[in-house]
């Protein structure tokens, strides 16, 4: 009887938005020191991949079914490497993150999340603008559509988000505009902002402004198909919107007198 050495931990990282720049600290050391990382090509920038050992074996995983990429990544951790599993945005939103660790799990290889900037944080920032504007709105609401892909629970209905008029992020949707924005007009109203930033913080970066109305026709003038996120809401409106409000938190007139745990 041999004794067999554990598998190594899987690092599942956040590669961001795109650019190479915007990765975490940590996540430009976990690829650093990686022997194997596996790469989502439609999405990165190829700059991100500057940051691998010459050494590392890099693997695109587009082309790849679920079972193909575990079975590669089984493979490389039983044999002592360093394995990184690079996905887009961060791990926590739409990554297939789940699925992969749960094969990982009954495999008995171990593995670990690094977070990274998700998309439509970058998108945000492109445009200048906070999705939680006191008295406008004061909720996020990150969500996708269903075409031809995997079914959205039945509780979770466009409409019925739309009806909150919470900034709604809509992500995997480019390809719907035009109906999704017939499905947000009579909750959002016609005239509601709308950005939709392709490719956001890459070097192809996109960027087009407009309302539910209109926005459709702009992007498909554009020709955009993947890689775009859409964010809706009266948060987007133009900052000397005369309903937003300020912060309670940095009010002069509110009380700063420091309290014990004691205090009532």
């Amino acid at each position: 009887m041999t004794d067999t050495a554990p598998a190594t931990e899987v690092q599942f990282v956040g590669a961001g938005p795109g650019a190479a720049d915007l990765l975490t600290l940590r996540a430009a050391r976990l690829l650093a020191a990686a022997d194997v990382v596996l790469y989502p090509g439609t999405y990165l920038d190829p700059g991100v991949l500057e940051n691998c050992s010459p050494a590392a074996e890099l693997v695109d995983t587009q082309d790849l079914d679920l079972d193909v990429i575990v079975a590669r990544i089984v493979t490389a951790a039983r044999a002592g490497r360093r394995v990184v599993r690079l996905v887009s945005g961060d791990p926590t939103i739409y990554s297939a993150v789940f699925e992969q660790t749960r094969r990982l799990d009954a495999a008995g290889v171990p593995w670990a999340l690094t977070p990274g900037v998700p998309a439509y944080a970058a998108a945000a920032a492109r445009v200048g603008h906070e999705l939680t504007v006191p008295l406008v709105a004061q909720s996020v609401v990150l969500t996708r559509t269903q075409q031809r892909s995997t079914a959205m629970p039945a509780s979770e209905s466009l409409a019925a988000f739309a009806a909150t008029r919470a900034t709604l992020v809509l992500h995997l949707a480019i390809t719907r505009t035009r109906a999704l924005m017939d499905e947000l007009a009579p909750s959002y109203g016609p005239d509601c902002p709308v950005v939709v930033v392709y490719r956001a913080s890459q070097p192809e970066e996109l960027v087009l402004r407009g309302t539910v109305a209109d926005i459709a026709e702009r992007v498909e003038a554009a020709g955009l198909r993947q890689a775009a996120v859409i964010l809706v809401g009266d948060a987007l409106a133009p900052r000397a919107d005369p309903r937003a409000g300020e912060s309670f938190l940095y009010d002069p007139a509110r009380d700063r007198t420091r309290r014990t745990d004691s205090e009532p």
